[in-house]
């Protein structure tokens, strides 16, 4: 076998349709996933594995290897003090959101789909960019902070977007923090009060009380079939 035969990946469809060659590219099993988990930020191996309930350790590594050969991410070295090895999307990769998120809102029409599920930070920030309702934003614009386990992002919200980096946010005007997504899910797509929620430690939140309200007023979720 050549050189080049080698890099030729196996193809599964004889397609020039775009859509059967994105499946090659992300459509095995936890590939779309993996690649959504790097969306916001670069991740190390066990930060990618403890994302991704049920994955074993070989799985991971081969679809990290697949992606990285179709050239949807790249490995690299975080300077010191860190120095460690992270995976991260390409500039291309990363152009893949705008076509997860419509397939993430599409796929939650159906009556199959469970929000009590396990669901990670990089999830729960991508949704919070598929449901925005577009047009009630208005002039609202603030700096948001979210944690969700061991998952940090800062948000920035306004002109109608949600721009979303990993890390902790500097000067935020509301956070948001839960050890598990159900009930933020609860308070921003369910428009449940979150007092009962923050009084018995599954939720707490941050900052302007009122905010906290519009921000919630934001998210809809698509109506089941």
């Amino acid at each position: 076998m050549t050189d080049a035969e080698k890099r030729t990946p196996k193809r599964w469809y004889d397609d020039a349709c775009g859509t059967a060659l994105a499946l090659e590219l992300v459509g095995e099993r936890w590939s779309m996933l993996i690649v959504r988990e790097l969306m916001y930020g670069p991740r190390r191996f066990g930060e990618l594995k403890a994302s991704l309930p049920g994955i074993s350790a070989n799985v991971l590594t081969q679809r990290l290897e697949s992606l990285e050969e179709a050239a949807i991410l790249i490995r690299r070295r975080l300077p010191a003090p860190a120095n460690v090895q992270v995976y991260d999307l390409t500039a291309w990769g990363r152009e893949s959101e705008t076509a997860i998120m419509a397939l993430g809102k599409w796929a939650t029409r159906s009556p199959l789909h469970d929000p009590s599920a396990f669901m990670s930070g990089a999830s729960l920030m991508m949704s919070m960019r598929t449901l925005l309702v577009p047009g009630r934003m208005g002039d609202l614009a603030f700096a948001l902070g979210l944690r969700l386990g061991a998952d940090h992002f800062s948000a920035e919200v306004g002109g109608d977007r949600i721009e979303v980096s990993r890390g902790h946010a500097g000067q935020p005007d509301l956070t948001i923090e839960a050890e598990q997504a159900l009930p933020i899910l609860a308070f921003l797509y369910g428009k449940m009060p979150p007092e009962p929620m923050e009084a018995d430690g599954r939720l707490r939140i941050g900052g302007d009380r009122a905010l906290a309200a519009r921000f919630a007023a934001l998210f809809e979720l698509p109506a089941k079939i």
